[in-house]
């Protein structure tokens, strides 16, 4: 009885939630068919120039050097090099393994990230440069920015310690620095975090308390913005809203617990 009691009250409020997403979408397309011709073609010309401007900025990194992993022949190359560009990651080396795991992630990363030089430089035949850097442990990455060195990352004491760390790891840590763009997701990923229902902070939690606080409805979220849509908050927040009474509603109805979405953007 109480059983059917809860399950009238997560049907009303289910309906609601439909109701009021159903509503915003509406808001949504009628503002869109009262968009007029003019605004169409303002918007367009917007975006061709921002479009413009990224393929003039992308042609420009690559005539710097940008998008592979090269190698800077002098001390004054080096010079020139990050006087040029506005981020430079330049790994000071010398011909041994642990130098070259380094150069093995930065060739990837190089790649992935065109906004940023990736170079390397022999410290032994950088004598002047590694004395005035204080290059003493190699490998050693300089994180320079606006032709200043901001930070270093040295030997791989902040990578775990040991020499099979992950490219994501080395480009989080980039990251960390500012060095290179990023959006609190690495480019290298291939899939969301997430868990299954049953794994609790509780070993008493019950199925239903295990649905609420788990990560279903943000999946479902992630899912829908990684497919191009784009939603303001208050749609988030429905959106949450529905997925999370759904979940609990399958749970009373069907009883079996829910499985999160486990999302893989490709």
């Amino acid at each position: 009885m109480e059983n059917r009691a809860v399950q009238e009250i997560l049907e009303k409020q289910l309906l609601t939630v439909a109701k009021a997403v159903e509503d915003k979408l509406d808001e949504e397309i009628a503002a869109l068919d009262r968009v007029d011709d003019d605004d169409l073609e303002a918007l367009r010309e917007r975006r061709l120039q921002q479009m413009k401007k990224m393929a003039e900025k992308r042609s420009r990194w690559i005539s710097l050097g940008h998008g592979e992993y090269s190698e800077i022949p002098s001390e004054k190359d080096f010079f020139s090099a990050v006087k040029a560009s506005d981020r430079v990651v330049c790994h000071f080396y010398r011909e041994n393994w642990p130098c070259k795991v380094v150069d093995k992630h930065l060739s990837i990363l190089a790649k992935q990230h065109m906004e940023t030089r990736f170079v390397r430089i022999n410290a032994e035949k950088s004598p002047f440069l590694a004395e005035k850097l204080k290059i003493v442990v190699l490998p050693t990455i300089a994180l320079i920015k606006n032709a200043k060195v901001d930070d270093y990352v040295v030997g791989f004491d902040e990578l775990g310690g040991k020499d099979d760390f992950s490219t994501e790891e080395l480009e989080e840590r980039l990251a960390k620095a500012q060095v290179i763009f990023y959006e609190g997701e690495s480019s290298m990923k291939s899939s969301a975090q997430t868990r299954s229902v049953r794994q609790s902070s509780k070993a008493d939690s019950s199925d239903s308390e295990a649905v609420l606080s788990s990560p279903f409805a943000e999946s479902q979220i992630h899912l829908l913005l990684w497919n191009g849509l784009v939603y303001d908050s208050y749609e988030v927040q429905m959106y949450y809203c529905l997925f999370t009474v759904s979940a609990v509603w399958g749970l009373l109805v069907f009883g079996q617990h829910v499985t999160p979405v486990e999302i893989s953007p490709k």
